[in-house]
């Protein structure tokens, strides 16, 4: 009889794991011709998560929106959480992604705020944008310091997310500390390679599944806007980003694209891609190992940056040069 070792174990474990997720997804029952209350009711029964028992949660607005308010028992008081969710701007809530933007929010010891943008068709691009960037100038003008706030998204969520830091420095405010993608939405034209050469990999779309969410969402504007892809947007001066990926997905290449053009215009991005699991794979935590692994890896990141920014303004504050009132002129952010 061959034992097997513990190594051996946990690689069978986990390609049981990649299989039990990927036979999920291909065996999930699709109905004919839904109408979009019932693909918004099904999105939300097939992606809620419990709350982990130590996060509370509660309703609130910000930026004359719905949102919802995270706060682990692990929360610092330092750092904010900005979290936009997936759902092809079509589908999805707060509530939808409640239980993952916990797990990462615990995970990072961050409170974190996820913003009920306006979804599509009702109302179609710019108003996820407009919405995003209102939510972060709402967050500063709250007192939320930038260099102890950062962002994360999923899908949509991560273009989205990728868009409101363009969106934030083209009107002139500050970037926030760091940003994550899990899975990014990027390009709306549909035009990474990884539409064609993944198409029998992924579980979860098809090239056609996908264009349903961009047609409302664009409503016949031009898909190759830098706000709607932000593959095509100049990215120079945002922040540090963490982009993850599964290799099973349609939309592998608008993560690695935007890795690759935030590199090109000298931003610090990290690009992970792990092998073998699927879109946005980090909702199926406590279930499949690569999704907490890539939570712990981005609340690492998250944890890392806001610690990093508050040691920066620590020392800003022991500055001589600087001002010790933040409201004279000059100091601040714009």
């Amino acid at each position: 009889m061959h034992r097997l070792t513990p190594d051996i174990m946990e690689v069978r474990m986990t390609r049981l794991q990649r299989e039990a997720v990927d036979a999920l997804h291909r065996n999930a029952p699709a109905p004919t011709n839904p109408t979009l209350a019932e693909q918004r009711a099904g999105f939300a029964q097939a992606l809620s998560r419990p709350l982990p028992g130590d996060v509370a949660a509660h309703e609130t607005v910000l930026a004359g929106r719905p949102a919802l308010d995270l706060t682990p028992a692990t929360a610092t008081g330092r750092g904010r959480l900005l979290h936009f969710h997936g759902g092809g701007y079509v589908l999805g809530s707060p509530g939808t992604h409640a239980g993952v933007t916990a797990q990462l929010a615990r995970r990072a010891r961050l409170r974190a705020t996820s913003l009920d943008y306006r979804l599509a068709p009702e109302h179609p691009f710019p108003a996820a944008v407009d919405d995003g960037l209102a939510a972060y100038r709402a967050l500063l003008d709250g007192g939320v310091r930038p260099e102890e706030l950062v962002l994360a998204g999923d899908s949509a969520g991560g273009g989205l997310v990728v868009a409101t830091l363009v969106a934030a420095r083209d009107a002139g405010l500050p970037q926030p500390a760091g940003a994550v993608v899990f899975s990014p939405w990027a390009d709306l034209t549909l035009g990474g390679q990884s539409m064609r050469t993944k198409k029998d990999a992924d579980p979860i779309f098809t090239r056609q599944a996908i264009q349903a969410f961009a047609t409302p969402y664009l409503a016949g504007q031009d898909a190759a806007q830098p706000l709607a892809s932000p593959v095509f947007a100049d990215l120079r001066g945002l922040p540090p980003l963490l982009v993850q990926a599964g290799s099973n997905e349609l939309l592998l290449d608008d993560a690695v694209r935007l890795a690759g053009r935030a590199a090109a215009d000298e931003v610090a991005v990290t690009l992970r891609v792990w092998p073998q699991v699927p879109h946005v794979f980090q909702n199926h935590f406590g279930h499949l190992d690569e999704a907490d692994e890539a939570l712990d890896e981005a609340a690492r990141f998250l944890s890392a940056r806001v610690q990093a920014g508050h040691g920066a303004q620590a020392d800003r504050c022991l500055d001589p040069e600087e001002p010790e009132n933040p409201e004279e002129p000059g100091a601040g952010r714009p």
